[in-house]
């Protein structure tokens, strides 16, 4: 799996190591912080969020996973004063070229401000079917990829990405996971995200895939 490595001053220092008591997860979706919190385990003592400070979430004006992560992890790492980790994540269709891509949670976002996701499925659907003449004919081959960055307040960071390979299904099946997991097969399995118990889903996510790859970074 690709791995990017930011520095804020792009020498060749090994990575940091966190040897803190808290970090925030700079997210407002209480999926991932379910998912994060578990992954984390015992490693940190604290894991607070965003929300627990009171805090917005930043414009997310970069072009690609690793930008957006870096954007909301140094963030919440400069108005807290603590680390802060932050996943940016979607999921990339060839039935669409590679959309929704960073644009997943968008393609959610209802005019109130929440979030549906039974309606960005929806739309993915059509949008497949519109091109390609109907969902039969439209590839199935998708990949999620989550991009996690630890921030340090003094703008240091340190940024891994994970990938899920697996293949979209109509229709969506399973009421476990969130966002686009009802619609989505992982690789060598028959269930859809949806349908797994979390224990199962950290086997082959993309997230537990890019958390393992910073613990080996960032963890002792």
């Amino acid at each position: 799996m690709p791995i990017h490595i930011l520095k804020a001053d792009n020498d060749e220092s090994p990575p940091r190591i966190f040897e803190g008591d808290e970090i925030v997860f700079a997210t407002h979706n209480a999926g991932k912080v379910k998912e994060i919190r578990d992954l984390l385990g015992a490693r940190v003592a604290k894991v607070s969020t965003a929300v627990d400070y009171g805090l917005d979430a930043p414009a997310e004006t970069g072009s690609s996973f690793v930008e957006n992560a870096l954007i909301k992890a140094r963030y919440v790492a400069e108005k807290t004063g603590k680390p802060a980790l932050a996943d940016d994540s979607g999921i990339c269709m060839a039935a669409l070229e590679g959309q929704p891509g960073i644009y997943a949670a968008d393609w959610a976002e209802k005019p109130d401000g929440t979030r549906d996701f039974a309606m960005a499925m929806q739309k993915a659907h059509d949008m497949a079917v519109e091109k390609h003449g109907d969902w039969a004919a439209a590839p199935k081959d998708a990949y999620f990829v989550s991009c996690l960055v630890l921030a340090w307040p003094d703008g240091h960071a340190e940024a891994v990405e994970g990938h899920a390979q697996g293949a979209l299904v109509w229709p969506p099946r399973g009421d476990q996971g969130f966002g686009y997991d009802p619609m989505f097969v992982p690789a060598g399995d028959l269930r859809t995200y949806g349908d797994m118990a979390p224990e199962d889903k950290k086997k082959t996510s993309h997230r537990a895939e890019a958390f393992r790859l910073l613990v080996e970074r960032c963890f002792r």
